[in-house]
């Protein structure tokens, strides 16, 4: 396969492309917290930024970095929420056409959001071939340029300024630990983190009902995901073939989690730190909380990836 990741400096440019519109994120300790982990913990808090998710500073780049001819076309996507309303404000941003495809079944508030950024939506039924499908009736219809929620250089290279941000911050941080679905942002992150810090450990977090990436890792190809069953509606898609060998070469580990343990991490940040996270972002303090016997670092970087919590229907 002729494929070449993004560099550590196209993660650079990412950054300064993207920065007069997404937000440098803060990072928040708690000292109870901590003190249940075993370890000194920082959270990078993706939750704060444009629409509620990091997914903001990939479609951002991606958008930005369209040629005009390209961009005049308008864009396309399918996502289950967070994807899709970054790439609408994106779109928003550059004044451009976005469609984007969503499961029937996507949150509502996820919805909202897409439709308050002026995206044009077109649902389908809940599984990959569905969505793939009709992304591609829309992308014949309309001529779009198809701008992928994670399997894309320009995404990978756009998730992957938060780990520039966050050990920009924080370079003392021997450990970040990331949430896995389709892989782009522990990819971007990976690359971003090993550019500055070659020895950092980068570890990825994952719902046991979706292990998709934890299978794959351990089998040396991807293992598709099949009927994945969690609470963390971020995480359901299957890794992609950019993402992948990222994955495959500097991820140290994958690290599966509960239902349960994803329910209890969440509800923690609620109360003990008083922020809306959403079940996706919880995974990687879970993680910790479920595997006490893991040797983990001395000052462990959490990404928070969003906080698009659907409040009419929690988990507790």
């Amino acid at each position: 396969m002729n494929y070449s990741p993004p560099t550590f400096s196209e993660i650079q440019t990412a950054a300064e492309r993207i920065a007069p519109f997404a937000e440098i994120t803060p990072v928040l300790t708690n000292s109870a917290i901590s003190e249940m982990a075993g370890t000194e913990l920082f959270f990078k808090c993706e939750n704060f930024q444009k629409v509620g998710a990091f997914k903001f500073r990939g479609a951002c780049n991606a958008v930005l970095s369209l040629r005009d001819k390209d961009a005049a076309k308008g864009v396309a996507t399918h996502s289950s929420g967070n994807h899709a309303a970054a790439l609408a404000l994106a779109g928003k941003i550059r004044e451009i056409s976005v469609h984007v495809v969503m499961p029937d079944n996507a949150p509502k508030v996820k919805i909202r959001a897409v439709e308050g950024y002026g995206a044009k939506i077109t649902f389908c039924k809940p599984t990959l071939e569905a969505r793939e499908a009709t992304l591609n009736r829309v992308k014949n219809e309309t001529g779009a340029i198809v701008i992928h929620p994670y399997n894309d250089e320009r995404i990978i290279a756009g998730q992957g300024t938060v780990a520039l941000e966050f050990l920009q911050e924080y370079p003392e941080l021997d450990t970040i630990i990331a949430p896995i679905g389709g892989g782009g942002l522990i990819s971007g992150t990976c690359v971003a983190a090993k550019g500055t810090h070659p020895d950092i450990a980068i570890i990825g977090a994952e719902p046991k009902g979706a292990d998709d990436a934890f299978q794959s890792l351990i089998k040396g190809e991807i293992v598709p995901q099949t009927n994945p069953k969690t609470i963390a509606d971020g995480l359901l898609t299957s890794l992609g073939d950019k993402t992948f060998p990222i994955i495959q070469e500097h991820v140290e580990k994958i690290l599966t989690v509960s239902e349960e343990g994803i329910v209890k991490a969440m509800r923690l940040i609620w109360e003990r730190m008083n922020i809306i996270v959403e079940p996706s972002s919880a995974v990687v303090l879970a993680a910790l909380l479920e595997h006490p016997e893991e040797r983990i670092g001395s000052h462990v970087g959490l990404i928070l990836t969003g906080g698009n919590a659907d409040l009419d229907n929690l988990p507790w």
